[in-house]
Parts: structure tokens; C-alpha cells; sequence
């Protein structure tokens, strides 16, 4: 199974497979052709109350974390659908925040991974 992240602001490569968007509001300043992507799952993104909760400042990463798998284990439809795309090919999550490492979609991929 091959599955990375990436930033969607970062160009498009011969290695990303699959480009699925996991975000729920589409890419500030981005057109359809720059982000190329193949598949925009905004389904499997945190909810909108998660997302402005965390972003809000109101929220700490463990707690992000800890509700947004809550929110995956509620939503089997979506990673099934995931699950699906990672087994027929690479597969890039693409995400626009700009912190490469606390972000959902490295959250995601950790979690697909673990339920193999």
C-alpha cells in the first residue's frame, strides 16, 4: 500500500498516484487545473464545528486528534471509499493547511494504515 500527504500548493508529480482532496472547503486561490486533483473526498475531512473548533483556538492538538478519529469511526462509507482507492493504486492525500505535520490528513493516513 502506498499512501503520502501532501501539500495541494505543491506541484503535481509523476509518483503521487491517485490525488485525493480531504479537505472540506476547496483550496484557498486554487483552480481546478493547479490542484489537479483526481478525487475530492470532503466527506472524510473533519466536520465544520471540529475544524473551526481547532483552528479557533479554542482547541489543543490532542483533542483535535482524539474527536477527528471519533468522527472516522462514525463515518465507515468514506474510508471504506478510501480503503478502496489505496488498493487499486498510489494514492496522494492532499490537504491545504500550512503545518506539514499536525494537520488531518497525516491523521487520516496514520489511521487507514492502523486498520489495515
Amino acid at each position: 500500500m502506498q499512501l503520502k500527504t501532501k501539500r495541494v500548493y505543491e506541484p503535481k508529480a509523476d509518483g503521487d498516484g491517485t490525488r485525493i482532496l480531504v479537505d472540506r472547503l476547496w483550496p484557498r486561490g486554487m483552480t481546478k487545473a493547479e490542484a489537479a486533483v483526481d478525487v475530492w473526498l470532503k466527506e472524510i475531512a473533519p466536520s465544520t464545528e471540529l475544524r473551526r473548533w481547532f483552528h479557533g483556538d479554542q482547541g489543543d492538538w490532542a483533542g483535535f486528534r482524539e474527536r477527528y478519529r471519533t468522527e472516522l469511526e462514525g463515518n465507515p462509507a468514506a474510508v471504506d471509499l478510501l480503503r478502496q482507492r489505496i488498493a487499486a493504486g498510489p494514492v496522494t492525500l492532499l490537504y491545504s493547511v500550512k503545518d506539514e505535520i499536525h494537520n488531518h490528513a497525516e491523521l487520516l493516513k496514520a489511521y487507514v494504515l492502523q486498520r489495515r
